[in-house]
């Protein structure tokens, strides 16, 4: 999952990048509404924590901007506490969440992952599909009651897969959302992470499915499969 921070207090933006890339997610950052605006409004975010007093151009004024755009991303901003009035604007213009200041890092954390989860249709924290079992919570993965240690790449790619389950998943969009703006893409390298949890994970959750990208079936060990063409995830298989 790829977030977006756009805080101009240098350390509070600092923080929140920290938490939120300890916490397993991929994050760019901007100090002003201007550059906060440009990069929501190019870059495929799953979510954006945004400031409602920022320089060069406020919060809610780069939120509606968006939302006229047709920029869907969940946004949770950050108020002041005794200003309701920032509240009622932000929501008025598309915000789906606010923290008012100052606030606990983990109740950001929290309701960044309740956003997200909102966004992909799942109702709590922890994704089943199959086997494997996803605490977004924990930034835990388990393997039919057993833990698997992932990196934090192979995490970010199976959080994403499973977060959209169901759904073909191409090879660039799962680019975008993995890494932030100043990583070296190189669509290669997916395939090399593919071929990594495959192993890990030792059963059969990630399907390749020709010449569009990866797919992971929200099924039960016992489903049968879909019937679409796919290639690879078999017990223990290489790369895509």
């Amino acid at each position: 999952m790829r977030l977006l921070v756009v805080e101009d207090d240098k350390d509070l933006n600092r923080q929140l990048v920290s938490a939120l890339e300890q916490s397993g997610y991929a994050v760019d950052r901007a100090f002003d509404g201007e550059e906060g605006h440009f990069l929501g409004d190019t870059e495929p975010y799953d979510a954006v924590v945004l400031d409602i007093g920022l320089p060069r151009k406020d919060g809610v004024t780069v939120l509606e901007e968006w939302r006229r755009a047709g920029r869907t991303m969940p946004v949770l901003i950050l108020t002041a506490r005794d200003r309701w009035s920032d509240k009622v604007q932000g929501f008025d213009a598309g915000a789906d969440d606010y923290v008012s200041k100052p606030f606990h890092m983990e109740e950001v954390l929290a309701r960044i992952r309740a956003l997200l989860r909102r966004a992909s249709g799942h109702a709590t924290n922890e994704i089943v599909c199959g086997p494997v079992r996803l605490d977004a919570k924990a930034g835990r993965v388990v393997v039919d009651g057993a833990p698997i240690k992932l990196t934090s790449h192979e995490y970010r790619l199976l959080s994403y897969l499973m977060h959209h389950a169901g759904r073909v998943i191409s090879r660039s969009e799962i680019i975008e959302h993995m890494y932030d703006q100043d990583f070296d893409r190189d669509s290669n390298t997916i395939e090399v992470f593919v071929g990594r949890l495959r192993k890990k994970l030792g059963v059969d959750l990630i399907q390749t499915v020709r010449g569009l990208g990866y797919l992971v079936e929200a099924k039960s060990p016992g489903d049968e499969k879909t019937g679409l063409a796919t290639e690879g995830g078999k017990r223990g298989g290489g790369g895509g």
